[in-house]
């Protein structure tokens, strides 16, 4: 059964992220509310399929120009809180 993630991200152009994970702890989907469109594309293209684990790694501290977050950050903090809660 597929799970549905909401986060309100902080610091961001995107100000809404929905993740939906499948039971392997896989991402199924990943939807944003606001941001560059092109790049947030380009990264619910990537993490289709990918492991929670795995996208944390990944994109945990990555900045954008001189912010202290980024999108690909703002999804590694929702994933390791949705993992912290489970």
């Amino acid at each position: 059964m597929e799970k549905v993630i909401q986060y309100r991200t902080q610091g961001t152009c995107c100000q809404l992220m929905q993740i939906k994970l499948n039971d392997d702890e896989t991402i199924a989907d990943v939807d944003f509310l606001g941001g560059c469109p092109g790049n947030l594309l380009g990264i619910k293209s990537l993490v289709k399929g990918m492991k929670i684990d795995d996208v944390i790694e990944k994109f945990s501290g990555i900045k954008c120009g001189d912010k202290p977050t980024s999108c690909p950050d703002q999804l590694a903090k929702c994933l390791s809180q949705f993992k912290a809660k489970v």
